[in-house]
């Protein structure tokens, strides 16, 4: 046996969508209904584990077997279930560099991250079965009784309902190893693969959160929309002050017109109200600040050993290959900025919530900034977090040969000072001379490096930063004059990417190959990654003018015809760029012995004993890979008892 195709079906009470497959499987009424698979690529069997079949002992043997290569759609499912299976312990798993991914493999291509979307794209001829989630929901959920409890449907409740759902476990591998077979002519690299091991390996390890203060911060904000809502409902006398219509109807009432509600309105409306309306009108605000979503979203995942697991998805973005946050969702948490975060976070923790409000503008604002520091380093360690500086930056001007930049990094400047001065034509210095000019030179830099322009910079919230209206188009003037070269790179690729679609043959500009291979156009990064765009075809823009457009996953996670342009190519390429950078520094990190427990953007987060060398770290991270000749690194970081940001 060589390879092992698997798709199973399985029970637990457990919202897998909210918890994650680490908790998911880990209750005690977890259970493995049905185990389809497939030897070398044979017919697909089907075992009926829930009617007390057992699974063949060469293929469990297989499960094991390093040199047997195991397949599924979002193996990680099957991996980490079929571990719990197993009888493996809490935190520990089958091993994952045996296992491949063809989720994985159709994301490197572009294509949607479900089997059904998949399949449906490259029009196989055994497609997932339609009815499969009526079935799943059937068997695999609990199910309410009219009295609101709980009980589950078992096979012989409905036998030919169970028939079909073996049929349906049935096609799901047989569509899964029709996807191997149609993307076998775009094979992924061995090199990802490892890359993808090494995600699995991080996502099993998980982190550690501290469940106390997450419990208190949750009660902590439960009694304040209480009391805040209690307030409400004495000032306006309304039943639910919360409610739009309710609040609108009385503050017409007091002769206060409120077209809408939203944060902006209400702003507006209290920068001219008084009394009551001025006071209600500050409490709807307070409430509206009020969010524990991530706080629930912990308490839903955590596993019995205190650790979250799964928050990484590996190529979540399959346009350039970046990861993606899952269920905590830790690519957007809030940044913290309190002085006194310790103080803070021990005031919550413990549950002194009246010192919290005496001592706190506001309470949401608080449990806001204290969400990092639910993660914790396991006792004797501590979290050593490295972080690449201004990477996008460094890679465009890498790539884009815009010498004064590279320049600047090489002499350790900052670049928002650095880009000011080139703008305005006079010294820049961080609190220091012309040190107002920084903050223009910042939104610029953020707003206008992958072609953006005035409404780039409205939406970077320019004008929010003592920007005016008038100001914005020279500040995008003099951002271009001063990055001809980077200009030059966005309207060199999209000549490039244009001349490959519309004649079907190879372009490169700036060491970037484009070309068109079976319908699909491929780029060609600098460390021999391909990004890939589906049915490229020249079309009319949205503002009327030619452009490449391409098939993928659009708004609303809808398959759809896109559009694109140099500029935003040029993004693409670089952010991919930086994601490969990322990904060589974790291995070479985890190669030293280090311990990755979640990555975020362009950080590592490390844990490790107190005594680490946070120096060695930073000089692993900042190591310029061999394909990338030229490139300026840095790397800087800090240590601390809770995760945070320096």
């Amino acid at each position: 046996m060589k390879t092992l195709s698997i798709d199973i079906e399985t029970f637990s009470p457990e919202p897998l969508a909210k918890c994650g497959v680490y908790r998911y499987c880990q209750v005690p009424e977890f259970e493995v209904l049905l185990f389809g698979y497939s030897v070398d690529s044979g017919p697909v069997r089907v075992v009926d584990l829930a009617a007390g079949e057992r699974i063949p002992a060469d293929v469990l043997s297989a499960l094991t077997d390093p040199a047997v290569s195991k397949w599924a759609f979002n193996a990680q499912f099957e991996r980490v279930c079929l571990s719990r299976y197993l009888g493996y312990p809490v935190g520990q798993y089958l091993d994952p560099d045996s296992w491949y991914c063809t989720m994985v493999w159709s994301a490197t291509l572009g294509l949607p991250l479900s089997l059904e979307g998949a399949g449906a794209v490259l029009g196989l001829e055994k497609q997932k079965l339609k009815e499969g989630k009526d079935l799943v929901r059937y068997f695999c959920t609990p199910a309410k009784a009219r009295d609101g409890s709980t009980f589950r449907h078992l096979p012989a409740d409905a036998p030919e309902k169970w028939a079909a759902f073996k049929a349906y476990n049935l096609r799901d591998v047989e569509t899964e190893m029709s996807i191997q077979q149609k993307l076998s002519r775009f094979p992924v690299s061995q090199e990802e693969w490892e890359n993808y091991h090494l995600d699995q390996r991080i996502n099993d390890r998980g982190i550690l959160l501290d469940r106390t203060l997450v419990a208190q911060a949750i009660r902590c904000d439960e009694r304040f929309k209480r009391t805040h809502l209690d307030q409400a409902r004495s000032v306006t006398g309304l039943e639910n002050p919360n409610s739009p219509a309710q609040l609108k109807a009385w503050l017409a009432e007091k002769g206060v017109e409120a077209e809408s509600l939203s944060k902006a309105s209400v702003l507006d409306l209290l920068s001219r109200a008084e009394g009551e309306v001025e006071l209600a009108l500050s409490l709807r605000q307070e409430l509206a600040k009020s969010s524990v979503k991530k706080y629930t979203a912990m308490e839903s995942v955590v596993c019995p050993d205190d650790r979250a697991r799964g928050l990484i998805q590996f190529y979540g973005a399959n346009r350039t290959g970046r990861f993606a946050g899952r269920l905590i969702q830790v690519q957007n948490l809030p940044q913290n900025h309190l002085p006194d975060l310790k103080q803070a976070r021990m005031l919550v923790r413990d549950g002194h919530f009246d010192a919290v409000e005496l001592l706190y503008d506001s309470v949401p604002l608080v449990l806001s900034e204290l969400i990092r520091t639910a993660f914790i380093p396991k006792p004797g360690c501590r979290f050593f977090v490295a972080d690449f500086s201004a990477i996008e930056a460094r890679v465009i001007a890498w790539i884009a040969g815009e010498q004064w930049r590279q320049e600047v990094f090489a002499q350790g400047g900052d670049i928002y000072c650095a880009s000011a001065s080139q703008m305005f034509h006079v010294p820049v210095v961080k609190h220091g001379v012309n040190g107002h000019l920084r903050q223009k030179g910042k939104i610029a830099e953020l707003a206008l490096g992958y072609g953006g322009s005035v409404g780039a910079l409205k939406a970077m919230g320019a004008l929010n930063y003592g920007l005016t209206e008038e100001e914005l188009k020279p500040l995008v003037d003099a951002w271009r004059q001063s990055n001809p070269r980077i200009v030059k790179f966005w309207w060199d690729v999209d000549r490039a990417a244009a001349t490959c679609v519309r004649d079907r043959v190879a372009a490169e500009t700036h060491g970037i190959r484009f070309f068109y291979q079976s319908g699909m156009m491929f780029i060609a990064l600098p460390s021999g990654r391909k990004l890939v765009y589906v049915k490229p075809k020249m079309g009319i823009n949205r503002y009327g003018s030619e452009s490449v457009t391409y098939e993928g996953v659009g708004e609303q996670k809808k398959w759809m015809r896109l559009e694109s342009y140099g500029p935003k190519f040029v993004e693409n390429i670089v952010q991919a760029t930086a994601r490969d950078i990322l990904v060589e520094a974790m291995r070479r990190l985890e190669a030293a012995g280090y311990q990755i427990v979640m990555h975020v953007h362009d950080e590592a987060v490390i844990e490790a004993p107190a005594d680490t060398s946070l120096d060695d770290i930073c000089a692993i991270m900042g190591q310029t890979p061999a394909w990338a000749e030229g490139l300026l690194l840095r790397a800087d970081g800090y240590f601390c008892d809770f995760y945070q940001k320096d």
